[in-house]
């Protein structure tokens, strides 16, 4: 499947921003879905994740209570809501699908099989 994202930008410390990813190329229904994002001198790192059919979500720990995922069928996109930013948010945010994946693998930046060319996000102090 091909992968779009968008939405990224500049935001200020607590604020919120919104990015989406626009899936192409396949159906959706055995897919995972995942976010990750990858800071200046860092390895990529699993942020949430959102199976396709029964729309269970997966975080990271230090995501939980702010960030959101979610899917629209209809208009086959992922969604990330952003909330209570912080600068150690700042990252480009990478789109990704698996098409076979295990929960206990969902974190695991090699199980994923497409990518997006990422979108970045900046949050100022």
């Amino acid at each position: 499947v091909q992968l779009v994202e968008s939405g990224g930008g500049l935001v200020q410390a607590g604020g919120s921003l919104r990015v989406s990813c626009t899936v192409s190329g396949g159906p959706l229904s055995s897919y995972m879905m995942g976010w990750f994002r990858q800071a200046p001198g860092k390895e990529r790192e699993f942020v949430a994740a959102i199976r396709w059919t029964s729309a269970t979500t997966f975080y990271e720990d230090s995501v939980k209570g702010r960030f959101t995922i979610s899917r629209d069928n209809a208009k086959n996109t992922v969604y990330l809501q952003m909330n209570s930013l912080n600068p150690e948010d700042t990252a480009v945010y990478y789109c990704s699908a698996a098409r076979y994946i295990t929960t206990v693998r969902v974190a695991m930046t090699d199980e994923y099989e497409d990518w997006g060319q990422g979108t970045q996000v900046t949050v100022s102090s």
